[in-house]
Order: C-alpha cells, then structure tokens, then sequence
C-alpha cells in the first residue's frame, strides 16, 4: 500500500567552512546537518517548538540510541543540501527518524536516527503525549521492502 504524506525538506546551504582540504564536507560535520534536519522537521510539525523547547516548555526529552549514516556522494558547496526528513517508525516510547540528503538530485547520504521519549527533568523513559503521537503518525512513512 502506498503512503501519500510527504516527506517533509529542510535545505542546507554548505559553506567553505563546512569542507576539508579534498573540498568536501567533513565526515563529521554530515550527521550534524541531519540533525539539523530532524530538529527542523520537530520546529515545522510543532509551531515552532524544536528541540530546545521541547526540553525545556514541554519537559519532553529525545534522547538519541542509535545513529547509522551511509555515504553515497560527496556534499560540496556547489549546492544546497536537500535533507529529507520523515518519521518511520514510531514504537511505545521510541521513534526512528529516517533523513536523506541530496545535492543537484544526487543521493549523498542516508540516515536513520532512533530516539526515546523522556520526561526531561527526570531522565525517565515515557510514551510520547498524544498531541504528539497524533502528529507522528500522521507523518509516518514507514519502511517497505524493495
């Protein structure tokens, strides 16, 4: 069965900066842009309330358990980065971001990103409030087999 939500687009513009001496973006600098990424997929859904906020106004924490990147093509400065962002999974109290990269319509990257909820203030495991399930499962596009 096919899912008609879209994934939702965050552009980054790379700047020299941003590259190593072979003139492309350091390794490290990439799972920071999908994090970017991701936070800006929480601002967009949540009328303007990224990460910070949510710590901090909605004692919600997402703590990161897993992060796995596959390299497909250098990022330069050439071009934005076009991050695709889209929920994938969601479980009791974890959700799994997947986010994509790509430059001039080539593949750089793809990511996935496994978070679980918690009380901030307490650092204690919970399941997402409502408000916020209901806003994940409307964007969840979940993985299928090739």
């Amino acid at each position: 069965m096919k899912n008609d939500v879209a994934k939702f687009r965050h552009d980054i513009r790379i700047g020299w900066g941003d590259c190593d001496p072979a003139q492309i973006v350091y390794t490290g600098r990439i799972p920071t842009m999908a994090l970017e990424a991701i936070n800006a997929w929480w601002e967009h859904h949540l009328d303007g309330d990224g990460w910070f906020q949510m710590e901090l106004d909605r004692n919600l924490g997402t703590p990161f358990v897993h992060m796995s990147l596959d390299f497909k093509s250098p990022i330069t400065p050439r071009h934005k980065l076009n991050c695709d962002v889209w929920p994938a999974k969601l479980g009791e109290t974890s959700i799994e971001f997947r986010v994509h990269g790509y430059q001039d319509g080539v593949i750089c990257f793809e990511s996935r990103f496994v978070c679980v909820f918690v009380i901030a203030n307490e650092f204690q495991k919970q399941v997402p409030p409502e408000n916020i399930r209901e806003i994940i499962l409307s964007h969840l596009i979940p993985d299928t087999p090739d």
